[in-house]
């Protein structure tokens, strides 16, 4: 019985091969395709329907990343902020020497003016005396020289001998004192940033900045300042902080000779930190942080975000009350020019503009391009420092009354 089982089941094999041969062949002569073209259909078909899910999945986990990165990189803006507290204002340098009387700013003259030529002469600054009452002006683009010019003359009212003699040697006194001084500046926040190994020319360059202003805000507190935001940017990513915080206090080094040296300050300052040996990243940090060159490093971006966060902050730059009002009203201006406007407001201090449109002649298609529109016009006709935030709003009212 088994032996006969056996031949039943081999030849019931043999049918079912042969039905699965007739059937392959009324197929391959149905589709006039030989086997490998068959599967080669049937390979390009399945490629074809996994190329469009994997393109779909690449898509989704692009946009969860892309998401993903926007709320982290806020996350690490506004800890950075939060963490870093700074002075609300910052100093200025001063370009006017107080004149206790009449007498005084003649004797600063001197006859036929013999000791303002020579105090000019020996300080390179320009002395500006008008009729202004008990106030003398110096005027030099080099912050350095203005302050050894400042110092002198003040030295010079206090001691009240005021002759040509007696000014060379003040003001080459003074000159050394303010030297050794700025030196020292350079080292101190070089010391508190914890910035170590420098060229020692960098600390007299960094000494320099305390004397520049930019929009009233001291240039060295503001790199020091750039400094630690750059530092906590760093460790929020798992960079290097302390050469972030390196980038961060030399970004604006440039500044400390720009009026000696044509071109930008970012140029200038990259090729100082090339002469004196500093790390690539570095120089690339100075020299990128405008978005002027090349990134070719992570810190670079760092930098320019450290910097616009310094530079924006309430309280860090200051404009004088006719300046700041001038440019609200340019800001309010340039909003209601466009069709569709009904109101315009410049608010938080100049730093936002929120623009109310007509809902029956803008539609939500073109909120984000007027938006767009209007922050390129004020990018184009306008000088501020920092940004400013560009709000439109369109509401839709229906009112109907129940009687």
């Amino acid at each position: 019985k088994i032996a006969d089982r056996e031949k039943a089941i081999t030849a019931k094999e043999k049918q079912l091969d042969e039905a699965i041969n007739q059937q392959k062949a009324q197929l391959l002569k149905i589709t006039n395709m030989s086997t490998e073209e068959a599967r080669e259909v049937l390979l390009q078909r399945v490629e074809k329907e996994l190329g469009k899910e994997t393109s779909d999945l690449i898509e989704k986990r692009f946009n969860e990343a892309k998401e993903t990165a926007g709320v982290k990189a806020r996350e690490i803006i506004i800890t950075t902020i939060q963490r870093y507290a700074a002075e609300h204002t910052s100093d200025y340098t001063v370009s006017t020497v107080d004149i206790p009387n009449d007498e005084m700013k003649g004797r600063v003259i001197g006859r036929e003016g013999r000791n303002i030529r020579a105090f000019e002469k020996a300080t390179g600054v320009d002395v500006i005396v008008d009729d202004t009452p008990g106030v003398v002006v110096i005027s030099s683009f080099d912050p350095v020289r203005r302050e050894v010019a400042r110092r002198s003359l003040e030295k010079l009212i206090q001691d009240g001998r005021i002759h040509p003699g007696r000014i060379e040697e003040l003001v080459a006194e003074t000159a050394l004192e303010v030297d050794q001084e700025v030196t020292e500046i350079g080292k101190k926040a070089a010391l508190e940033t914890n910035v170590l190994n420098l060229h020692p020319k960098m600390y007299e360059l960094l000494g320099r900045l305390n004397f520049r202003t930019s929009y009233g805000q001291n240039v060295l507190r503001h790199s020091v300042e750039v400094a630690y935001l750059c530092q906590i940017m760093a460790d929020e990513l798992g960079l290097d902080g302390a050469l972030a915080r390196r980038c961060g206090l030399l970004h604006d080094i440039g500044k400390a000779v720009d009026h000696e040296v044509e071109g930008g300050h970012p140029h200038i300052g990259a090729e100082l930190a090339k002469r004196y040996n500093e790390k690539p990243e570095v120089v690339n940090a100075i020299e990128g942080h405008h978005g002027d060159g090349e990134i070719r490093s992570p810190y670079t971006p760092l930098v320019s975000a450290a910097d616009a966060i310094s530079a924006s902050r309430p309280g860090a730059r200051r404009e004088s009350l006719e300046r700041y009002i001038r440019r609200l009203e340019q800001l309010e201006t340039i909003a209601n020019g466009f069709p569709g406007v009904r109101q315009s407001y410049a608010i938080q201090a100049g730093r936002e503009i929120r623009v109310i449109v007509d809902a029956n002649e803008i539609d939500d298609s073109n909120t984000m391009k007027m938006a767009r529109d209007i922050a390129k016009k004020v990018e184009g006709e306008m000088e501020y420092p920092g940004e400013i935030k560009v709000t439109l709003l369109r509401e839709v009212r229906a009112v109907e009354y129940a009687r």
